[in-house]
């Protein structure tokens, strides 16, 4: 070869290593200019796309507020849970593990898979929520890629169906669904918290996370209700509802003074930390949702709006012969000719002709102004879910049988909450509140609506119903006075009234002197051999009130023995 063809392929072979030599050291700046921008100039773009498939901003759930009675005993609870999800991007529907999965939740595997198959795009999936500990310990063990526990709560009612018409319930998701739960929603739920997370390559959370925001967890609400008394009020009511074979019964207690809701009780009753199969026929909370016409319960709102007139006083005398009266072609009947009564006796012997003789005498607007300061017609102020507001007609409509058959407790419409708020007036002296379900640190404000020489008046007739003569003798409490009246109301039906059914009502006051309670009781459709008031309704408030006044240590008013003895037989 000569020289100069040597020379050629030299000065190639030379171009060509020149050529891979300055190629690499374009790369190496291109990698080194690479570096910079990543390291340097620009950090954050592989960081946080390192931080968006591994870092998770996952919710911390806020500790729901406890519910207490005025004692500081727990009536809803939330407990620390685990519910249990799997991210569909991450869990392998073939994973032999996931058939584990499914036996230890109690579901069906191919229900998994077909939810992982049909949701590729989410990353959140549900698969049973708030386990039992022992299972979502065996979940944690199983070790299954993209399977999760998230902490929860879950709420419990310590006290079952005793307080449960009072206090609610609430969905899976802890949020308030009836009841106080539902009122209170705001104050008692909490502010979730934020937590960073670091998955693994199987999708698991690791560590503890870095907290961004603290849950702040809900405020505890106290109520007004006296666990003692709202158990004395339950098994009374139930056992009155069972022995009379009744469709069903409601009782409500307040504290004269303050309008504290003290007891409310409803039967037919449920289990809200198991209401699989509970109908809702039996979450209503009959004592505010359903109206009645309060029957001859209302007899003492016709005295006091007849005294108030100044047409009638405690010498007046009317004539109730021969025990019926003709309004309008309809006769108005008594339980028998009483003759020529006063008004004390009227109340004691619950006289449906001398109530609508007083009522007729009264200008209707008067009347129908006297009702509606006991709160007739409007609802009780205590802001209770579902509450039915009362019926009391315009006294315009009136003609001269509405005016009549008003006195004794039809054309009205009440439920049982409003009507133990009437009662408060009578038994504090003519103040009205609003009713309360939460404990009240001093008397609340009201207003006066009638005179308190007026109600100690009234107050005093009807302490005469439960002694002997009187409607209400089943009501008498042994040492105690007690301020009553009973009613016995025919059920509405189409086209009038039917004569088989029937509501007994009872409400009363105790002690009478100086009034602590107020009562209501009232039970639906008795079908037992009595259905009066003061037969069905009267002993659940003696059966309750014995046993209140030795709990809330009240001093006895010295009630002559000898009456009382009389009384119960």
């Amino acid at each position: 070869m000569s020289r100069r063809k040597q020379n050629g392929f030299q000065q190639t072979g030379s171009w060509r290593l020149n050529l891979v030599r300055l190629s690499f050291i374009l790369i190496g700046l291109g990698l080194l200019w690479r570096l910079v921008d990543i390291q340097v100039l620009n950090p954050d773009f592989l960081r946080n796309q390192g931080d968006a498939r591994h870092l998770r901003n996952v919710p911390i759930v806020a500790h729901r507020g406890m519910i207490l009675d005025r004692h500081g005993e727990p009536l809803a609870i939330s407990t620390p849970v685990h519910s249990v999800w799997l991210n569909p991007q991450v869990t392998d529907a073939e994973d032999p593990k996931l058939t584990k999965l499914a036996s230890i939740l109690g579901i069906d595997a191919n229900n998994i898979r077909e939810r992982i198959y049909q949701n590729p795009e989410r990353e959140f999936l549900y698969l049973r929520r708030r386990v039992k500990p022992e299972i979502s310990d065996q979940v944690k063990q199983l070790k299954l890629g993209g399977v999760s526990l998230q902490r929860e709560y879950k709420r419990y009612y310590p006290t079952g169906e005793v307080t449960a018409h009072v206090v609610g319930f609430t969905n899976i998701d802890d949020v308030g669904q009836e009841g106080l739960e539902l009122t209170y929603e705001p104050l008692l739920t909490g502010v979730p918290g934020l937590r960073r997370m670091v998955r693994d390559s199987k999708g698991n959370f690791v560590g503890g996370g870095d907290p961004i925001r603290p849950a702040k967890a809900g405020e505890n609400i106290q109520l007004s209700i006296d666990l003692r008394l709202q158990y004395l009020s339950y098994n009374a009511l139930k056992n009155a509802v069972e022995k009379n074979g009744a469709k069903s019964g409601s009782a409500v207690i307040l504290d004269v003074q303050t309008g504290e809701v003290l007891a409310m009780v409803n039967q037919p009753a449920f289990n809200p930390n198991n209401r699989y199969g509970v109908s809702s026929n039996d979450l209503r909370n009959r004592a505010v949702t359903d109206l009645f016409e309060p029957g001859s319960t209302v007899k003492p709102f016709t005295i006091v709006s007849g005294l108030k007139s100044g047409k009638f006083d405690l010498d007046t005398m009317i004539n109730t012969h021969p025990g019926t009266f003709r309004v309008s072609g309809h006769t108005i009947r008594d339980f028998r000719d009483y003759g020529i009564i006063d008004l004390a006796t009227s109340i004691q012997k619950s006289s449906n002709v001398a109530a609508s003789k007083i009522a007729l005498e009264l200008d209707p607007m008067d009347l129908w102004q006297d009702f509606a300061s006991f709160g007739m017609g409007v609802d009780s102020g205590a802001y209770f879910p579902g509450e039915a507001m009362g019926r009391l007609p315009d006294p315009r409509s009136w003609r001269t049988l509405d005016r009549a058959t008003l006195a004794y407790g039809y054309g009205l419409a009440t439920n049982t909450l409003q009507l133990a708020r009437a009662y408060t007036i009578i038994g504090n002296g003519g103040i009205m509140r609003d009713v309360t379900f939460i404990k009240q640190d001093k008397t609340p404000k009201g207003r006066r609506v009638f005179s308190k020489d007026l109600m100690e008046t009234v107050r005093g007739m009807m302490e005469l119903v439960v002694l002997p003569g009187g409607t209400a003798q089943r009501a008498a409490v042994p040492n105690y006075s007690v301020a009553a009246k009973t009613g016995t109301v025919k059920k509405a039906m189409a086209g009038g009234y039917t004569e088989s059914e029937y509501q007994s009502l009872f409400a009363g006051l105790i002690p009478a002197k100086n009034p602590r309670l107020a009562m209501v009781v009232v039970i639906d459709e008795p079908t037992g051999e009595e259905y009066y008031g003061g037969a069905v309704a009267a002993p659940v408030f003696a059966d309750v009130m014995v046993g209140a006044m030795r709990l809330l240590n009240i001093a006895p008013d010295a009630l002559p023995q000898t009456q009382l003895q009389v009384a119960h037989q």
